[in-house]
C-alpha cells in the first residue's frame, strides 16, 4: 500500500495542523470543515459527506456517508470523542471494505493529542 503513503501522509499532515490550531472539545461537523481547508490547502482531491451504497447479497440494503473520499482512493472517517475504541476501528474498517477502497483512516480529533489508524482493504475487488 506504499502508493497511498503520499495521500495518508498529507492527510494526517491536516488533521494535525486543524488539531494543533483548535485542540479537542469541538463537535465532529467543525472538524470536518477545517480538514476539508487544510486539504485543500495540501493540494488534494476530495468528496464530503459523499454518500455510499451498501450491498449485502447483491442487493442494496441502505447507504451511509462517507466523512471524505480522498484521490478516489482513501476513505476517512472522523470522530471527536474522547478515546477511540474497537467498534469504531472495526467500523471503518467495514466501510473501507464494503465501499472498495483499498485503505481507510480513521482519525479522532476529540482526544488530547490527535489519534489516527490505516485501516487496509486485503481483498478488493476489481
Amino acid at each position: 500500500m506504499q502508493q497511498f503513503d503520499d495521500i495518508t501522509f498529507k492527510i494526517i499532515g491536516s488533521a494535525m495542523k486543524v488539531h494543533n490550531t483548535i485542540g479537542s472539545g469541538f463537535q465532529e461537523v467543525i472538524y470536518q470543515r477545517c480538514l476539508a481547508l487544510e486539504m485543500q490547502k495540501a493540494g488534494l482531491i476530495f468528496d464530503r459527506e459523499k454518500e455510499q451504497m451498501i450491498f449485502y447479497d447483491g442487493v442494496e440494503v441502505g447507504t451511509r456517508r462517507a466523512n471524505f473520499i480522498v484521490e478516489n482512493s482513501v476513505v476517512v472517517e472522523l470522530k471527536a470523542i474522547v478515546n477511540l475504541e474497537d467498534l469504531h476501528l472495526a467500523q471503518a474498517k467495514n466501510y473501507t471494505v464494503a465501499d472498495n477502497f483499498p485503505i481507510g483512516l480513521l482519525i479522532n480529533f476529540g482526544a488530547l493529542s490527535l489519534q489516527y489508524k490505516k485501516v487496509f482493504n486485503n481483498r478488493p475487488k476489481q
